[in-house]
């Protein structure tokens, strides 16, 4: 199926919305090199034109982004509309013959599209190693413990947050130990982006209402970790899980999609506690006797150990909740005002998304990647670890946990098919024609609801155990060492880690040299740079795409041979020591689905003596074309025979890895010196960068200068890259830059020419990203440069409006004065309103197939063959021709007519606007 029969299935029949532009001077055409595929449009009021995508059906409201791509270029982030099909994106200086391969899609995957699987199917999918076979870890954490527990609900009164219009709710469920003695640590869950509402009795009535109007009921997202709260409360946990439908409903307008919103509700739970649990003054009541009935009932809350749980957008918004009590955000920006009496011990990320990659490098965190996520399906939440790297002390541990066969909703009850209150689904929905091999439900790597959930619990406790109660001993199922919790069986769970004890890192980036393989970049357009083929079956987490083409400092080692033997020698730009190790710890992928790559690993010291540690064995994940299976696997040599030869491990110049296999492909994402251990973790002075947002006039004459509003708080020094994006073709120059607080570091001007003549807003915006000691806020922003002169009257009149057949009936749209900018009109054909009219077998059939995408057979009147014409005036000029080919016949007919109007975005006359009717008379 072609990728137009594609598009053109998923948008349904063409209709007005959908016809295609004609091959003209002034117009837009499907034989053009550059077609708007059917349900694409550009639209807009009073020209502030808009590129509109509509769906055939609704998108469900998720957690992934929805962009406008055209190739693999972001166009932006689109509204949405209320009836969850229609996506609009302002164009701005973005020019018609720039939009070509129009994509939408989310977290990497194509909404406008099915995926063609047939050149990208990729070996078989290998047996699953039973979960047995894994050896099991000292402790278990997914077991329940001995306390007995309370559950209940309090429900205060609504917040105002920055940019948002209406309130948002302060509700929480409350599960906490009942009889515990001491103050217990407090773990705060918070769920990701949903709909809000749903009509009871109904099978998929939904909406993101907020508040939810009469019929509806809102949707109880906050209640779906019930067992997850449930089990940490037994272990002496005291838990709460916090509604945010009132974000959900809104966060479309937010730039970042929320994440500072999601902060400043969790602060504000925090900080209500903080009263809760404050020592009370000779002068005052009893804090806790003011508290809710639950909170009462509880165990006593320890603000000291907060351990902060985000699913999803939650994910991001726990993770800035936890930056911003570390770093204080703007207050321009902060929907929480008041001190920080809480301290946030680590983070745990379900599947989260991180559009701002930005993790908090001196919090620890463990993140769990489902391999069959269909929401955030490019896994974008690795950078959480990837991404802290060389930001903070290093100290802080930070955990991937790849869990096979797992999706997206499972994680909460509130979003589970048959568990669910409201209307739920599976986010990884497959055609039943198109099965998928790893994670449709029932194949042998898909996890069950139950299945899923258990693992989650698991995994989500063996994080407080670490992090909170600093339980050393469930480390090992976190780091990297391969270790399995028999309460998550029979889950297939992965992990790999950096942080911690770990040292001497040797990062793909940093002046590194290397000789037998190539470096590769993460994010690059070009296939001959980029570390994964476009073609390849399936995705990487760690290659997942950001805000722009090409990234800078990050990438992999990328191994490629066809015959064993010939090593790949990495070279730092300074030697480094992995004293005090005990062994080397590589973060290595294969492809998915591969058996059996080896490697030899050897290190070389600054007297070049060559130490072979030994051979590592990696098999790829079970994966597919719809997975992002290309992960790193944490893969461990000891350092026992470096020690006996004598190497000098404080000064390691090379590292060298050498295939054993008859042929292969493997990525090494960084080695370090491992040693086990969680040290204690004290968060470094960073300066902290937030990007705003200003809005300019464009004025009549002359030229001002404006610089984009960046602000540089909190201490010290750091290093950031500041991506600057070119407003018309969207791709960005960086630079690296040097960053301090009170100072102007980040200067980026933008010189704006007033004039006379309509243009459109213009947005001129930069994207930043902390690599060296400094930690990123609101990460895009900009200047807005607004147009501030009248659109041009556009007005229809007859050129040739009565011709004899086989002539041209002729219109002109014009302009009472040029614009800067394309100016765009649709116009419909009408039914006559009297006697005959202009049939399908009247006009040049090439001219009807560029219009309407149909054919003249069966006959039938010129207004039921779909004709909705975008008409186009380019910049400059002041009209353009919209002419009708007649073609000339043998038969004798009555005079025909063909009525013509201008028309809004949905294809409806204009309101007391005219009707032009073009006559055709009979060859005498």
């Amino acid at each position: 199926m072609t990728a137009v029969a594609v598009l053109a299935a998923l948008a349904g029949s063409p209709g007005p919305a959908q016809a295609e532009q004609p091959h003209e001077a002034g117009l837009f055409s499907v034989k053009d090199d550059h077609p708007l595929p059917p349900g694409w449009r550009i639209g807009g009021e009073r020209g502030a034109r808009e590129l509109v995508w509509r769906a055939a059906k609704a998108v469900p409201m998720g957690d992934a982004r929805v962009e406008f791509r055209t190739g693999d270029r972001l166009l932006g982030v689109p509204k949405p509309g209320k009836d969850g099909r229609t996506f609009r994106l302002a164009l701005g200086e973005t020019r018609p013959e720039q939009l070509w391969d129009l994509q939408v899609t989310a977290a990497g995957r194509r909404l406008d599209a099915v995926a063609d699987d047939t050149h990208r199917s990729g070996p078989h999918v290998p047996r699953v190693p039973a979960p047995t076979q894994v050896p099991a870890n000292g402790v278990d954490p997914g077991k329940p413990g001995a306390y007995r527990t309370v559950t209940g609900e309090y429900d205060l009164a609504p917040v105002r947050l920055p940019g948002f219009d209406t309130p948002v709710e302060m509700t929480a469920e409350v599960v906490a130990p009942k009889g515990a003695t001491g103050s217990r640590p407090l773990a705060l869950f918070l769920h990701g982006r949903h709909d809000t509402c749903y009509k009871p009795g109904s099978e998929d009535d939904v909406t993101g209402d907020w508040p939810c109007t009469d019929g509806y009921k809102p949707i109880p997202s906050h209640l779906g970790y019930l067992r997850d709260q449930q089990l940490l409360a037994s272990q002496g946990y005291v838990t709460v899980s916090i509604s945010a439908n009132g974000i959900n409903a809104q966060d479309w307008q937010a730039e970042d999609g929320g994440a500072q919103a999601r902060s400043s509700l969790v602060r504000q739970h925090l900080a209500h506690w903080a009263d809760w649990t404050a020592p009370r003054r000779s002068s005052t009541p009893a804090p806790r006797s003011s508290a809710p009935a639950v909170v009462r009932e509880a165990a006593k809350a320890d603000l000291s150990r907060v351990l902060l749980v985000g699913h999803s957008r939650g994910g991001e918004g726990v993770n800035r909740a936890a930056m911003d009590s570390l770093y204080p955000p703007p207050a321009a920006e902060d929907g929480y005002r008041g001190p920080v009496r809480w301290k946030v011990r680590g983070t745990v990320l379900v599947g989260p998304t991180i559009f701002g990659r930005n993790p908090v490098a001196d919090v620890p965190s463990v993140t769990l990647l489902p391999g069959c996520d269909g929401d955030v399906s490019d896994l974008q939440g690795e950078d959480f670890v990837d991404g802290t790297r060389g930001i903070g002390r290093g100290t802080a541990l930070h955990s991937a946990v790849y869990m096979v066969g797992a999706n997206h909703n499972y994680f909460n009850s509130e979003w589970t098919p048959g568990e669910a209150v409201a209307p739920a689904r599976d986010d990884f929905t497959i055609a039943p024609e198109e099965p998928d091999p790893v994670c449709t439900p029932g194949t042998a790597t898909r996890l069950t609801a139950a299945q899923q959930h258990k693992a989650g619990a698991t995994y989500i406790t063996a994080a407080a155990r670490l992090f909170v109660a600093g339980d050393d001993r469930v480390r090992p199922l976190l780091d990297g060492s391969g270790r399995r919790a028999p309460s998550a069986d029979p889950a297939r769970v992965l992990t790999h880690a950096v942080g911690a004890r770990r040292s001497g890192g040797l990062l793909p980036d940093g002046g590194v040299e290397v000789t037998g393989a190539r470096l590769c970049s993460a994010v690059d357009p070009d296939p001959a740079v980029a570390c994964l083929d476009p073609e390849a079956p399936g995705s990487s987490p760690h290659f997942a795409s950001w805000e722009t083409e090409q990234e800078t400092g990050r990438g992999a080692v990328d191994l490629k041979w066809s015959a064993p033997g010939s090593a790949a020698r990495i070279t730092p730009a300074e030697p480094l020591s992995l004293r005090g190790s005990q062994k080397l710890a590589l973060r290595v992928l294969v492809p998915p689905n591969t058996t059996g790559t080896t490697l030899d690993v050897s290190l070389t010291d600054s007297s070049d003596r060559r130490v072979t540690l030994g051979s590592v064995r990696v098999d790829g994940l079970p994966g597919s074309a719809r997975t992002a299976s290309y992960w790193a696997q944490e893969l461990r040599v000891p350092l026992s025979a470096a020690n006996r030869a004598g190497l000098d491990l404080r000064r390691v110049t090379s590292l060298q890895l050498t295939p054993r296999s008859p042929s292969g492909r493997a990525w090494l994402m960084d080695a370090w010196g491992w040693a086990p251990g969680t040290p204690a973790v004290r968060a470094a002075a960073l300066p902290r960068v937030d990007v705003g947002r200003t809005t300019v006039e464009e004025g009549d004459s002359g030229t001002r200068t404006y610089r984009i509003p960046v602000e540089i708080s909190g201490h010290g020094s750091g290093q950031v890259r500041v991506y600057v994006l070119d407003p018309e073709s969207r791709r960005a120059e960086n630079r690296l830059v040097t960053v301090r607080p009170g100072s102007d570091a980040i200067d980026v001007p933008v010189e704006v020419r007033g004039d006379t003549v309509y243009g459109y807003d213009v947005e001129h915006d930069i994207a930043v990203k902390a690599v060296h000691h400094a930690v990123v806020g609101k990460h895009r922003g900009g200047i807005t440069v607004a147009n501030d002169d009248p659109e041009p009257v556009v007005t229809l009149s007859p050129v040739a409006d009565r011709v004899t057949e086989g002539e041209t009936l002729t219109w002109r749209l014009s302009v009472d004065a040029p614009a800067a900018v394309d100016i765009w009109q649709p116009v419909r054909v009408l039914p006559a309103a009297e006697g005959a009219e202009l049939s399908t077998k009247d006009v040049d059939p090439r001219w009807l197939a560029e219009w309407s995408g149909e054919v003249p057979d069966p006959e039938r009147p010129l207004s039921d063959a779909s004709l909705w014409a975008w008409l186009n005036i380019p910049p400059g000029t002041t009209g353009v021709d919209f002419v009708v080919p007649t073609v000339r016949d043998e038969f004798a007919e009555p005079t025909e007519s063909l009525r013509l109007a201008m028309t809004d975005n949905n294809s409806e006359p204009l309101p007391g606007g005219p009707v032009l009717t073009g006559t055709v008379l009979d060859t005498p």
